[in-house]
């Protein structure tokens, strides 16, 4: 399962921990993912959208 957001596409970024002694270690920033139901065309579908996608598309509804 990707953790990839069906609306728009962003994925998890990367990067490094650093510790105070300044050792780096791999990490990743996932997206915060949620299992939303979204109606396109008047057809409901669930979809996994980034919180940012879910905020703007209710602000847009409203």
């Amino acid at each position: 399962m990707a953790a990839k957001c069906e609306m728009c596409g962003k994925g998890p970024a990367t990067g490094n921990n650093v510790s105070h002694a300044h050792n780096k270690t791999k990490r990743r920033w996932n997206v915060n993912l949620q299992k939303t139901t979204v109606i396109k065309n008047g057809v409901s579908k669930r979809v996994k959208a980034c919180s940012r996608c879910i905020r703007s598309a209710t602000t847009k509804a409203a």
